[in-house]
Parts: structure tokens; sequence; C-alpha cells
């Protein structure tokens, strides 16, 4: 009967659809797939059929088209990169389903029955077999049937049977398999043996030749022609005999029957009848007894409707449901648990082969239903089927009964006296342990009056023996049967006693909590997190073998409360798993047997990482990594994030050298492409979790020298940009941003990235830094922190090739994302991308030149600008000036930063006294720009006439106010608001002139001098000034300075006069015609900066403005003016002489050149001048009684 492309189409599309339908089916081939590649080929294969895996995975898991036609694609070509094999073969089916390429398909599934016939037809494809193979091989099982028969009817049964093996239920004849066996002889046992291998070899052969046929009809392009299928082989002693068969031939052997291609072993019925030849109508010695696979397992029973399991066994279809419906999830022969009650449609191939072996022997059907019925069931429940129902010899049954088991669950169940119970708890506990088949053993036991009985133990038992007997019964039952653990959860106080047992040492109480699966908050309300953490502290040395290691179990559950723990609990039990000093312990659990157990391991590390990120240390040096990859392939996507983020965070030590050698690790170990991986995942995670699977991605490509074009790199890149300008996903945005100065890959040992503490060490603000540094240092071990050459220069390569690769990609994209960010109004997301900005664009000035900068200042220019001018923090201006520092380097960016140069000049003398970058900036901008109009900005605030008041002798700016001093003994205070200058408070003590004006440092007092030759100390802390001490010095105050607790003037006569504020004390330190300074003019006053002494008087005596040194006094230089100099204030730049006629004189304090002349619009004298501590505002005083504010900085601010 031939076969067409149609039939074969639909029955292997079909089952490739099943499979591609069900992930656990899935995971169940690729598993025993995997376990049937040769020892020798497992280091050749596993890492390209794996990675062919995740691939397919991904594909499936992804909605978009383009992402899954490239991954099928890259599939395809690194199978077929490979010789062929079934595992590869199946791989290929699945891919080319997906492809739509459905003969394709088809022909590599066929090409498993050709490369491993017994694998496919029995494991991976039975269904497949049974539809495509079954209706050509008949003639083998007819084969097979007779020459069976023929060795069994050599047996004499003659004797023995009749008295020893004679089924209890009447005449009816039932011969055990093990009566059987144990009558034959050794010659008819080693035939049988020998049949049953050959006839697996006639199936391995037709199944190739079979498979070759199907190809042939597939690949045929004429839809009309008929193809025959080819002729049977068959081997006999050694002989190969080949048989044509037409349709009609087939029809009459279907009574041989098959399933799955195992031989039938049809029950012994009625032996004396067989060996008479006579009964029931067919002779050939039981050639037409019932094949076994026509027979339900359950009834004994020929099919009515039959339905086929997952596990490949056959049952009607009443009999199992009645099996499951009394609580049973497993296959009543394999044992294998069952994923779903619900049963599968029926069997039609199986129910057409019995309808048509029942309509050629209709007498046999009704003999041998009337046998059957009198089976004994007991002996069919004692006497239970092997795994492998296949032949005599593996169906011989285990030795022993149940009497004994039943007598045991009855005196637990019904004995009053605690000893007897116990007793029986033992007994049962060693019948468990000693049998191997044990299906009808855990139907007795899981019945809930023995689990009540169970229970009774724990509540009432205090022999520890005997509870952890009890525990271990329940926890293996409990992991067969969930009805186990129904009944175990009905009574809150049941599991409440489990508990109990386990806080007071019975650790095997582990496993059934475990089991129980309790609620996350049940388990902390259980107070149970101690328990925990001492099983996985203690070695498992006195622990019974069960189902779940206790460790285990303990690492599932804690991993449980730390996964669903809310976000205000979690830090505090975090706190509690790191004390109790169990982390080198569960990073052991990252090497466990159960995949499950190394995740919940990596979510728990991960946290404790997260929360104290000294744990880092310990984990990266003790971890095997290489267990963790491998975990990657079975997680799902939540758990797959979880790794990526373990694995992040393990690369955030505060070595470099040693953060590479674990990326290393990460990169070169598993069985699959760490990196390809991570590729494929990233093509589907989740829009938050991008950004961490992009920068793990991109470490990793950095590993090698940079080329010329990544996959991975470019992927990882676009990704991150692609996050960083998604304002729809703000956690996306700020997790890229974080990422990104994450990159930077300078750490401190708790993991916190220090890019911006070392940034601002560039910048020349290094207290930040050398603080971060002394903290870092008091908690960790001495040394830890000691920085060698080796870790810097390691760092400083990796600085130099991650910022490269950002910068270069499509030409400096990412400034452009990063700029965007930094208008972001999430604060966090701003200051992450203001700071990686600035170390990209720092970076650019020891990179390469790429052409990138022009891109950079188009971008980012206007940004640090604006964070320069406005930000009231000083590292955040610091920062963007090292930013722009990068910029003036260039002569483009030089140019575009004059158009600004007013906007930033102020801050840079600000900075100048703390950085030698705003030193170097403020150099490079005198040296281009000779104007002075554009260095610096001398416009007139605001003017205000005190004449009624006499000559302006003194000022002073203190914080937010000016102080000034008047010819008639006034001293006033101002506040500058808008334009207009505000007096807010006026005293007048002295009866003189106040000619000088004086704060102390601390700025608790300001001191006054005046010719009425007193000094007045007064109290401005509060809001009115308060006069608290006069010192009469009995001359002519003209000049004041105040430092510590020491006052100096310069009196009316010479020398110069010093009074201990403490005491009130009057000395003269100078006598004599002022030989201090050698000058015989009089000095009109005198500054002090920088060590420098500034002296001026009239010109007479050649220049009138001398520069002494503090430290010897001696003359280090004079400035040329020919005016008569009465006032001196002195700023890091300029120094501003007050002249006669109203005129203001600048000068260029490095070079003592003029840089500009200032009018202040009077003809009076300047009698004195002030700066605020900023300087950004000049205030003058004038003989004929005006104050003028002017501008000296680029804000214009007013005070």
């Amino acid at each position: 009967m031939s076969t067409t492309a149609d039939e074969i189409l639909y029955h292997t599309t079909t089952f490739i659809s099943e499979i591609l339908s069900q992930p656990d089916l899935r995971r169940r081939f690729f598993s025993s797939l995997r376990h049937k590649i040769p020892a020798s080929d497992q280091s050749t294969l596993s890492k390209p059929l794996n990675l062919a895996i995740e691939t397919l995975e991904n594909s499936l898991s992804t909605t978009n088209p383009s992402v899954k036609s490239s991954s099928l694609r890259l599939a395809e070509k690194l199978l077929l990169s490979y010789p062929s094999n079934p595992f590869s073969s199946f791989l290929l089916s699945l891919i080319y389903s997906l492809r739509t390429r459905t003969i394709d398909a088809s022909i590599s599934l066929l090409d498993v029955f050709c490369l491993n016939p017994s694998l496919a037809r029995t494991e991976i494809a039975p269904q497949v077999f049974e539809e495509l193979f079954l209706r050509h091989f008949l003639p083998v099982l007819e084969w097979y049937n007779e020459q069976r028969s023929t060795i069994l009817s050599s047996l004499s049964l003659n004797s023995g049977y009749e008295s020893d093996d004679r089924s209890i239920c009447g005449d009816a004849m039932v011969v055990s398999c093990t009566t059987l066996l144990s009558k034959m002889n050794g010659d008819q046992a080693s035939k049988l043996k020998g049949l049953e291998r050959g006839y697996e070899e006639i199936l391995d052969v037709n199944c190739k030749v079979f498979v070759g046929y199907f190809k042939e009809v597939l690949e045929s392009n004429d839809g009309d022609r008929v193809i025959d299928p080819p002729s049977v082989v068959l081997e006999t002693n050694g002989n190969n005999d080949e048989f044509e068969y037409s349709g009609d031939e087939r029809i009459g052997t279907e009574e041989s029957g098959l399933k799955n291609g195992r031989p039938p072993d049809p029950p012994m019925t009625d032996m004396d009848n067989q060996s008479g030849g006579g009964g029931g109508g067919g002779g050939g010695g039981g050639k037409h007894t019932p094949p076994k696979d026509f027979v339900c397992p359950i009834t004994s029973n020929i099919f009515d409707d039959p339905v086929t399991l997952e596990t490949g066994q056959t049952y009607e279809r009443k009999a199992i449901q009645e099996w499951i419906d009394r609580g049973n999830s497993t296959c009543p022969i394999t044992r294998q648990k069952l994923h779903g009650t619900q049963l599968p449609k029926t069997n039609y191939v199986l129910k057409r082969l019995v309808a048509s072996w029942c309509e050629h022997n209709p007498g046999l059907v009704h003999i041998h239903s009337e046998n059957l019925y009198l089976e004994n069931e007991q002996l069919f429940n004692s006497k239970m089927r092997s795994t492998s129902p296949d032949s005599v010899i593996s169906q011989a049954t285990i030795d022993g009964t149940v009497s004994e088991l039943r007598l045991e669950i009855t005196n637990l169940c019904t004995s009053e006296s605690l000893k007897e119970s116990e007793t029986a708890v033992l007994r049962i506990q060693r019948f468990w342990q000693e049998v191997t088949t044990e299906t009808e053993i855990q139907t007795m036991l899981s019945k809930p009056p023995v689990i009540n009985g169970f229970i009774e133990i724990l509540f009432n038992s205090v022999d520890t023996r005997v509870l952890r007997a009890t525990v271990f019964l329940l926890s293996e039952l409990g992991s067969r049967d969930n009805g186990v653990i129904h009944t175990l959860t009905r009574v809150d106080s049941d599991v409440e006693c489990v508990v109990a047992l386990f806080k007071k040492g019975l650790i095997e109480a582990v496993v059934l909590i475990y089991l129980l699966r309790p609620s996350t908050i049940s388990l902390v309300e259980m107070e149970v997190l101690d328990s925990f953490l001492g099983v996985i502290r203690n070695k498992e040395d006195d622990v019974l073998k069960m189902c779940v290691k206790p460790k285990t179990a303990s690492v599932l559950l804690l991993g449980q409360i730390l996964g669903d723990a809310e976000e205000n609990s979690l830090s505090e039990l975090v706190s509690t798993v790191i004390e109790a000093k169990a982390i080198e312990n569960i990073v052991r659990s990252l090497e466990a047997e159960w995949v499950e157990e190394r995740i919940a391991a990596v979510g728990i590390l991960l946290r404790c990482m997260q929360e104290d990120g000294n744990c880092r240390n310990i984990v990266a040096d003790k971890a095997e990594l290489a267990p963790v990859l491998e975990s990657f392939l079975g997680a799902n996507d939540g758990e797959r994030f979880e790794i990526v983020q373990f694995l992040s965070e393990l690369v955030k030590l505060n070595r470099r050298t040693f953060n590479e050698q674990v990326l290393h690790i990460l990169k070169d170990e598993g069985t699959f492409s760490t990196m390809h991986t991570l590729l494929i995942f990233l093509q589907t995670a989740l829009q938050d979790q991008c950004p961490v699977v992009a920068g793990l991605l991109l470490q990793l490509d950095l590993l090698a020298e940079p080329r010329k074009s990544s996959i991975y790199r470019e992927e990882a890149i676009d990704t991150l940009i692609s996050c960083l300008r998604n304002t729809d996903f703000p956690a996306a945005q700020i997790a890229a941003a974080e990422t990104i100065l994450s990159l930077q890959g300078r750490f401190s040992s708790s993991g916190k990235p220090l890019a911006r503490a070392f940034l601002l060490k560039r910048a020349g603000l290094e207290k930040s830094y050398k603080a971060l540094i002394r903290k870092e240092q008091s908690n960790n071990k001495a040394g830890d922190l000691n920085e060698t050459m080796e870790e810097e220069k390691a760092a400083e390569e990796w600085e130099k090739k991650m910022a490269f690769v950002l910068v270069s990609h499509e030409f400096g994209l990412l400034f452009e994302a990063l700029a965007e960010g930094i208008k972001s109004r999430y604060a966090d997301l701003s200051l992450s991308c203001f700071v990686s900005a600035t170390w990209l664009v720092h970076m650019l000035s020891v990179l390469p030149d790429t052409g990138v900068q022009g891109a950079a200042r188009v971008c980012l220019l206007k940004r640090f600008i604006s964070v320069f001018k406005s930000a009231k923090d000083i590292e955040d201006r610091a920062l963007s000036m090292l930013a722009l520092s990068t910029f003036i380097r260039d002569p483009e960016g030089l140019h575009d930063l004059t158009a600004y140069m007013k906007d930033i000049l102020k801050g840079l003398r600000e900075l100048k006294k703390s950085s030698i970058v705003a030193f170097e900036m403020l150099k490079v901008f005198s040296e281009g720009n000779e104007s002075s109009a554009d260095m610096w900005n001398h416009k007139e605030l605001v003017q205000q006439d005190c004449s009624i008041n006499g000559e302006v002798l003194s000022v002073l700016c203190f914080k937010d106010k000016i102080f000034s001093g008047h010819s008639d003994g006034t001293i006033k205070v101002w506040t500058g608001k808008g334009s207009i200058l505000h007096p807010i408070e006026e005293t007048r003590e002295h009866t003189k002139g106040v000619t000088s004006l004086a704060i102390l440092q601390s700025g608790e007092r300001l001191y006054s001098g005046s010719h009425d030759k007193t000094v007045r100390a007064w109290s401005i802390e509060n809001e009115v000034m308060h006069c608290e001490q006069v010192y009469d010095v009995k001359d002519h105050v003209n000049n004041l300075l105040v430092a510590n607790s020491i006052s100096c003037f310069i009196p009316q006569g010479p020398g110069v006069k010093e009074i201990d504020l403490a005491t009130g004390t009057l000395s003269s330190i100078q006598s004599g015609s002022r030989k201090l300074l050698q000058k015989s003019n009089p000095i009109h006053t005198l500054q002090v900066n920088a060590g420098l002494i500034y002296s001026a008087s009239s010109s007479l005596d050649g220049a009138p403005l001398k520069i002494w040194s503090a430290s010897n006094y001696s003359l280090v230089g004079s400035v040329p003016t020919t005016m008569e100099v009465r006032a001196i204030s002195i700023s890091s730049e300029l120094i501003y002489l007050g002249c006669k006629g109203g005129i203001v004189e600048v000068w260029c304090k490095k070079k003592l050149v003029r840089k500009e002349t200032l009018q202040t619009g009077t003809n009076g004298k300047i009698l004195s001048m002030a700066l605020d501590r900023d300087e950004d505002v000049l205030v003058i005083g004038t003989s004929d009684g005006r104050i003028q504010d002017k501008s000296v900085g680029g804000d214009n601010k007013v005070l």
C-alpha cells in the first residue's frame, strides 16, 4: 500500500506543531536527545546544539518578524556546519517548520528515524512511527510472533502448572511471567533474548529503508505518480528474507499488532489447549492470541476506546480516567509524572488495527474476554508490570508482598499504642526504601487516613528517629502526589506542627515545608529565616537521602522570601542573611544539580550585593560561573534578567584587573556562547531590562581590541541610545544613563560608580574624592584600596577603550541622546546624563581625533554653559568647566566659547582658587582677548549720594551687606535690591570721621577706626549693630587691619601701632619715619594679598604703588601709574587703584599692565574701595560723599 506526500506531510507537521506549542514537551525531548550524544562528541556538539536551542526558543518568544527570521537563519547555518546527528536533525525540523518550509521540516524529522531508529520510534516520535511506518511493518510482527510461539511452545507445561500456578478464580488458567520464566531452560531463554535483539535490528533496518522511500515521495515533483513501497526486510537465523505484500495480505496480518515498534507479548492462556493444537479454532501455538498492544494493561481487556498518554503508553479511556480520578498523577506503568489530567483524543490508528483483528478472530475475542474476566485483580496489583513491558524477562515482577505493609498501615492508623505506631512508621520507611517499584505502595500510603496517622506521630512522638522517618515519608509521598499536599494543608495546625519541628532542629522538615508551598507572607510570619540559614550553613552529613536536599529546599525558600519581599522589609531581611555569614554557603549553590536552586542562589546573592557591596568580593572569589551561564538556557525571561543583573553586579569590583578576569570567565566558560546568548535575549527583553543586558554585552565585547565592526557592540550601543531617548519609559531612560555611567569602569568597594569623584579630581576639586577614599578605607581592611600602578594603568586603558567605542558610534550619536537627557525633568536621569556627557567630552582630549568633537560641541556646549552659569552646587560647575576645557583646546571650540565668555568668566575666577583647570582656562582667555571690554565687564550698577554725611572715607563688603564709614563719624549699613542701595541701619558713636572698617574672618565682629583716636568693636550677628568695646589708641587711626586677636593701624604720626584686642594693650611695632617700606612720603593705604604687601602713596616717589614681600619686606615690583593712589582693592586677577578726579585704574595683577580706566562720573577723590567676596562687585567711596557699585563680573549681579 503506497503512501502519499500529503499523508507524510500531515503526520509529520502535526507532530512538529505539537512540539512547538508545548515548551515542557520540547525541553523533555531536548534532554533525551542530549543524553544520547556520544561522550566522544560531547565537547564538540554540546555548545552549538545548546546555542541553536536558545536561538530557537527566542524566536518562538519574539514578536518581531525580522528578529525571528534572522535568528532562525543563524541557527540553521550553525546546525548545518556540523555533522548530522539525531539532535541536530530534530532541531532542523522545528526550525524549518517555523520558516514554513514544510517539506524540509518533514525530511529532517525523517532523518531522525534514519540516524537512530530505536530512539525515534520509542522516545521521540512514536505516534509518527505508528501512523507512517507501522502499516508497512506488519509482516515483521507476524514473523516475530511465529518465532516467539515456536520457542514458547517447546516448554513443558504439563507438570506443575495445574498444582502450582492455576488461578484461584476458577478453571481458567493464567500463567504469570515469573512462572513462565522459571519453566524455561537456559537454551530457551537465550533464544528468546536473541529473537528480541534480532527483532529490534530488523525494525531499525526497515526504518532506514522506509525513510528513503518517504523522502522519495516527498521530493517527487509528479503529484500523479504513485511510488510503490520497498520490500520489507526480514532476518531469520542470520538469513534475510524479503517479502512483497499487497494490501490484502497486510489486512490478513493485522492481528499481530504493534505499539511503538515494540514486540507483542500476548498473555499465555489455556496452555494445555495450545499444546494440543485445539482450542479457539486458531492453530499455530498461540499465533492468533490477541497481541499485547491490543490489550489494556489495566483492565486486561481488548481495547474499545484506546488513548495514548504523553509517556507513550496506551490505556482504555474509562480505566485511565478512573485512575486519574482516584488522585493519581502518574502513568501507571512508567510512573512518569503526567503534565495534565485532560486525556488526549482516541488513538484511531490502533483502534482500526484492533477492529481489523477482531473481525478476523471473532471466536478468540469471546474466549479471551471470558478468561481475562476471571483473572485475579490482586495478582495484577501485586505483580506489577515493569517500566518496559516489552519481553518476558523484563516483565518478571519483584519479589515480596504488600501484606506486611498493610499490617503496618493498620497499626499506624488504628493502634492506641504510641510505641506500636512509631514502630510501624520505621517499618514503613524501611519497606519504602527497599522496594524499587512503589506505585501501589504510594497509592496505599497516600490515602488521607494514612497521612493523618503520620501527622498524629508528628504531634505526639518525641523520638527523633521516628520523626525523621515520618517527615521523610510525607516528603516522598508529597513529591509524587499532590493529594498528599492537599491533605496536609487543609488544617493549619498540621503545617504549624511541621514548622515547629523544623525550628527545633529537625532539618528534614524543611523539605516538607518546601513541598507545602507556603506563601511568602506565611514564611515571614513563621520566623523561619534563621532556621533556613542554619541549614544552609551546616553540612548535610547525617541527613536522610530525600527527594529534595534540605539545603536545596532552604535555598529555594530563602530565594522565595527575598524575591517576593516588600521594599520596606527587604533591606532588613537581606541584612539578616549577610550577618549570618551564609554568603559562601549560598555561593556553593551556584553549582547545584537543580537549575532551580542555582537560580534561587543567584537571586539571593544579587540582593546581598545590592544591599552590601562588600559581599561582591566574596562572591567573585568563590563562585563558579559556568553553571550559572548554563542555567540561562532553561530559565524564563524574569530569571534570565536576574542572572544578567547578578553578572553585571559581579563586575563592579574595585579592582579593574579583577573585573576583567571575571569578564573573561563569562565570555569563555559555559557550553554556549555567552555573547550570542545575551544578544538574542537583548532582542526580546523588556525596555527597562535592555540597558543592563546591553551594558554587560558591551563589556564582554570590549575584552578584545576594538575592531572595525562588531554586531554585539553595535547592537548594545544602539540599544542604550534607543532606551535613553525613549521618553515613554522613564525607567528605561534612567537605567540606560546609569549603565553608561558605570561603563567608565571605576567602582568603590561597595560597587558604586566613581566616575563623578574621578572627574571632580581631574577638575581640581579633590576634596570629594579624598573624602570618599577615606570613607572607603575606614570600611575596608588595610590595603584593599591601595591603588597600584598596574591597577591604575588597567583602569585608564579600559576607560579609553570604552570611551572610544561610545563616542565613535554613528559619529557621536550618543552625545545627542545625552543632551536630551540633561534637559529631563527627572533629576536622576538629568544628573547621570550630565556626568556621562562630562566624562565622554573630557575623554575627547585624550582620544585619537575621529572628528566627533564638533558633534559633541553642537549638542552639548550650550548645556554645559547653562549648568556652569546656573548650578548652585560648585561640583556641578566644576564638572561643566572640565567639559568646557576640552572645547577650549580646539580653535573652533575656543571661537564658539568666546561668544559666551562673559557668562563663564565669573565662575572661572571663583574656581581658580581651587582648580588648575580654571586657571588654565582664564590664561587662554586672557591671551586670546586683549580687549578689556571683552575680558572684564565694568558696569556701573547703582550710585547713592551720601554727601549729607561728608566724605565716604571707608567701605567694606560682607555677605550681602555694604558698610560705609563717613567723615562725620557715621557708619551706615546698606543692602542692594534691584538697582537701588537700601540703607538698613545707621549709627554715629564716633565723634570724627570713620577712616577704616575691618571685619574678623569669622564674621562675628566689625572694627572701625576713627580720627577720634578710638577703635570700636561692633557686634553684627543680630539685625542691629551694637558697640561692644571701645579701644582708646591715643592717635588718629588712618588704616586699620584686623587678624585674629591683633589689630594694626597707621597713626597720624610715624610708624605702625598694634592693639591686643583681647586685653586692649597698645604697642608700637615700628617707629621712625616709615622705614618699614623705605618711603619718605606718607602712605595713603595698605593691602595684603597672597603673601604680598601693596602700599600706595603719591607719585612723587616714582611709582605710587609698590609691592613688597610680606616675609622679608623686599621690593618685588611696582605699578608705574602716574596718578596719586588713595585706595586699593585687589582681586584674584586685577588690581584696582582709586585716584584723584574720580578715576579708577584697572591693572593686570600678573603682568602689571593697565587693562582699563574707569570714570566714576565725579571730580572727587576715590577715598575707599572694596570687592565683595565673589569679586563680582566693586564698591567705591568718594570725597564728595557718593557710593557706587560697579559690576566686575559677567552676570551683572546687583548686591
